[in-house]
């Protein structure tokens, strides 16, 4: 891919953000990997979403120099870059301050999987990161965020659930290209609001049976797949 259409798909899911309603002002962030070049494109930092162009976005190699671009890269650059080399199946990652997964992520609970909506995009419930340590917030904050989630994910497998929320933070969500980590982000917003409202009024909910969560995410995903046209 040329850094040309990377920039551009770049853009676009960032500008896919606000259509959306997933951020507002300046918030979040959405990059985009060249794995063969070895490139990622990214949001610049601070910038408006209604005056961003393609020329504002920011292309840098795999240490985060800048290789195209005026501007200063996202300040969660090295989140993302910490999480492309961690799990080699994502193309883009999303990060945004939504309303109803930053209520989970502030209140240190994992989104359950409670019903088949969520289980046709998620294999299970959404994890929580633990608390960032004090000399991993005050060294590195950005580096040791994307290094938490990875360690969330330790024992999950990161194309299965395609999102994680980061304690006292917000949700950061990826998937295999720019454009369907922002379909992913948007899933996970609606998500976070169903499960919220149905825990207010179901305090008790229980998470969906295992039988019901692998019929409705298994016949979406992998190879024995039967959603959709062929």
């Amino acid at each position: 891919m040329n850094i040309r259409k990377l920039k551009e798909q770049t853009l676009k899911a960032n500008l896919g953000l606000v259509e959306h309603s997933l951020v507002i002002f300046t918030w979040g962030n959405v990059s985009m990997i060249d794995r063969t070049n070895k490139i990622v494109a990214i949001k610049p930092s601070g910038v408006s979403y209604d005056s961003m162009c393609i020329d504002d976005i920011v292309v840098v190699d795999f240490d985060g120099n800048i290789i195209e671009g005026d501007m200063q890269p996202s300040s969660d650059l090295p989140t993302h870059l910490e999480l492309y080399k961690a799990f080699k199946d994502i193309g883009g990652i999303v990060h945004t301050h939504s309303t109803f997964s930053t209520i989970f992520a502030q209140a240190g609970l994992a989104i359950p999987c409670l019903g088949t909506t969520h289980a046709d995009y998620f294999y299970g419930g959404i994890p929580i990161t633990r608390k960032l340590k004090h000399l991993e917030i005050k060294n590195d904050y950005e580096k040791n965020t994307g290094k938490v989630i990875i360690e969330a994910f330790k024992n999950k497998k990161a194309y299965e659930i395609p999102g994680v929320l980061v304690m006292n933070h917000g949700p950061f969500i990826w998937g295999k290209d720019a454009q369907d980590a922002l379909h992913n982000a948007a899933v996970m917003e609606q998500l976070a609001e169903t499960a919220y409202a149905t825990m207010l009024l179901a305090p008790k909910i229980s998470a969906i049976d295992d039988v019901l969560l692998d019929k409705h995410y298994l016949r979406k995903h992998g190879k024995n797949a039967y959603y959709g046209q062929k």
